[in-house]
């Protein structure tokens, strides 16, 4: 039986850790509510450790909250086969751009096996050394270093390949926002490169384009097509969303969306927009 004590002791060694334990979490599964029961169980588990026994308490926890997730992620690629539309990570809304793991990066690593997407972001993102990346997912380092080399190989091309400053990416989203929610689609034509998509991940849950919209020509008619119900919506705030400016906007529906921009030489490149209310409940 845990005591008060003993239950107290461990929340103010774990506490501390949390924030850290949420960003690998989160990272892995693309869920916050995922994450946030993965980091309640490692706690549980961490009342129940010998902590005297634990040297480095949060390489121990790290460890706890990665082989939790790779669990996780067996089931979670049957329910990403089986998801209506198209699927968007849970959006993550910051005042500051936070550049280790933007939303198309996510995306692309979704398409990682769970152990290389372990040891991409432990050692890649998070700055884990492979001997430890080694003992986190039962593998020798050499074996952990093939894993970093192929997930490289595949994320590659969603790494940004174009800084821009922070202000600037906020006020192309509020100028986004002004001009596809005013009607202007000169203002709105402008601003989309020639290859620009919209990925929007209603979930099944509330109306949402069932597959990516590709082509600037067919953005706009989209837009064009929505102009009188975007009317209807009410701007909540502008931020960074999974590291990509955008806003958060209360619909006709009186429902939450996030829209977030990959912007590219200047132009928008890439329209994500998250509509599944289930991914929008922290938000409220």
């Amino acid at each position: 039986m845990i005591t008060g004590t003993k239950q107290e002791d461990a929340a103010a060694s774990f506490e501390p850790l949390r924030p850290k334990l949420m960003r690998v979490a989160y990272r892995m599964l693309g869920s916050v509510h995922d994450a946030e029961d993965v980091v309640q169980e490692a706690f549980l588990r961490w009342m129940n450790t010998d902590r005297g026994e634990i040297r480095e308490p949060e390489a121990f926890l790290r460890r706890t909250v990665t082989r939790l997730c790779l669990d996780q992620l067996k089931s979670a690629r049957h329910q990403r086969e089986t998801y209506v539309g198209p699927w968007l990570p849970d959006p993550i809304v910051e005042e500051q751009e936070v550049e280790d793991v933007t939303l198309p990066l996510m995306l692309a690593l979704e398409r990682l096996s769970p152990l290389e997407r372990a040891v991409f972001l432990l050692h890649d993102v998070f700055g884990v050394a492979f001997d430890e990346v080694a003992v986190t997912i039962q593998r020798d380092p050499a074996a952990c270093r093939q894993l970093a080399a192929r997930a490289r190989d595949h994320v590659r091309e969603a790494r940004p390949r174009f800084q821009m400053e922070q202000q600037r990416g906020l006020e192309l989203a509020e100028a986004f926002f002004k001009a596809s929610r005013g009607g202007d689609m000169q203002s709105l034509g402008a601003m989309l490169a020639a290859d620009v998509s919209l990925h929007a991940d209603g979930g099944g849950k509330r109306p949402a384009i069932p597959y990516p919209i590709l082509g600037f020509d067919a953005v706009m008619k989209l837009f064009e097509r929505v102009a009188a119900l975007f009317s209807k919506t009410q701007f909540v705030r502008a931020g960074f969303i999974n590291g990509l400016p955008g806003f958060v906007t209360l619909e006709a529906d009186g429902e939450l969306q996030t829209t977030a921009l990959e912007i590219e030489d200047g132009k928008v490149a890439a329209i994500y927009v998250v509509r599944n209310p289930d991914k929008l409940k922290h938000l409220h």
